[in-house]
């Protein structure tokens, strides 16, 4: 997929969870709502490709349990 860019690394170790968290969302978010508005330019709704997004992330972190045994 092109011209959605890079993504930083984290400046927060991990086990400063909030900052860690808050950190994520705000890397991430402005990539998603990219994700979101090529799918609405390409014809998609926008709620339903928002909604798609969220089924593959937890099939991902599903499959990946799933993967590591736990």
């Amino acid at each position: 997929m092109t011209g959605i860019g890079s993504v930083p690394a984290p400046t927060h170790p991990a086990n400063e969870f909030l900052a860690y968290e808050a950190e994520c969302r705000s890397v991430l978010g402005p990539l998603l709502t990219g994700v979101l508005d090529m799918a609405e330019s390409a014809g998609w709704s926008r709620r339903t490709a928002a909604s798609t997004l969220m089924f593959l992330a937890a099939q991902h972190v599903s499959t990946a349990s799933e993967g590591s045994g736990g």
